[in-house]
């Protein structure tokens, strides 16, 4: 007897099957769909706005009257005021991200061991981060002054001077007190960025570090700063965008003043913008400070991709 085999089965494909796969591939996009258009209204169209504005000659009334030539990078550049203001940025820049990082390091340290009252230290700390710059800039304003201020009155009063000290006697010692201020409400953002990452170490590194018989410096320098560099890193990084492109505390304090000796250049170019009418020169200005930054970033970014190649 012959054996009859049944036909196959073919399976039909539905307009409902194809519909959800099509949007399980479109559904990633639909999500950041929002982020995308809100990162072009307020992000893309305003660099590609002053790009325009850089490289166009531009009326008192901000109207673009075509390219110039590069006429107005050529004004800044030549400007004596421009070589200044880039100095004062580049050591407010360096100094308060060097000195906030190494000591809110230092205080993370601290903040990680266990001891009475860590948990009010903590909050104490995260009050100059979480004040306005513009309060605390004022407040330092208020603490220097000669005639009332705070820091002399207390130390009248611990006897340590006997009448009150000028402490801004020239436009450096004021620049002086504004990375001072930098520093201080920075400090907060290391400190916790750093904390995070030492509490994420699992103990039994060092239990196991101190039965080898490791000091405290080795630990340091072998388990907690090759653990917490990743956490370092990104802080240092977005310190250096965020102290770069700092407007408040040095505007509060001295408004760059006197004659632009205490300006950097986001204080500058407003100036140049709303001062002096100069529009096209505070774009120029504003151009050259982002490729600085995307130089930074890409410089990190560069880093960073090398050096997860390699751990692959």
């Amino acid at each position: 007897m012959s054996k009859t085999t049944a036909p196959k089965t073919v399976p039909v494909k539905t307009d409902a099957g194809s519909g959800k796969r099509v949007f399980r591939k479109v559904e990633p996009y639909i999500w950041i769909a929002p982020s995308v258009i809100l990162m072009a209204v307020f992000i893309l169209i305003p660099i590609i706005s002053v790009f325009r504005m850089a490289l166009n000659k531009v009326t008192k009334t901000n109207q673009l009257k075509g390219f110039n030539n590069f006429e107005n990078f050529i004004k800044v550049v030549k400007t004596p005021t421009f070589a200044l203001v880039l100095k004062n940025t580049l050591v407010w820049t360096i100094a308060v991200v060097v000195l906030s990082t190494l000591l809110g390091f230092m205080l993370a340290l601290v903040l990680n061991n266990k001891f009475r009252g860590r948990k009010i230290a903590r909050a104490i700390v995260v009050f100059p981060w979480a004040t306005t710059l513009v309060i605390q800039a004022s407040a330092w304003g208020f603490i220097i002054n000669k005639d009332y201020g705070t820091l002399n009155t207390l130390l009248m009063k611990l006897h340590i001077i006997s009448q009150p000290m000028n402490w801004t006697p020239s436009p450096e010692a004021y620049f002086a007190w504004e990375i001072a201020c930098g520093i201080f409400v920075t400090i907060p953002f290391v400190t916790f960025c750093v904390l995070s990452g030492l509490q994420s170490i699992d103990s039994s590194y060092y239990e196991a570090a101190t039965v080898d018989g490791a000091t405290y410096w080795q630990k340091l320098f072998k388990i907690t700063l090759p653990l917490v560099k990743s956490s370092l890193t990104v802080s240092t990084v977005l310190n250096i965008i965020y102290v770069f492109n700092s407007f408040p505390i040095i505007w509060t304090m001295t408004k760059g003043d006197p004659a632009n000796r205490t300006d950097t250049l986001v204080t500058y170019l407003y100036k140049l913008a709303f001062y002096n009418g100069r529009s096209g020169e505070a774009a120029a200005v504003s151009v050259i400070g982002f490729l600085i930054l995307l130089i930074c970033a890409s410089v990190y970014m560069i880093y960073t991709l090398r050096k997860g190649d390699g751990d692959l």
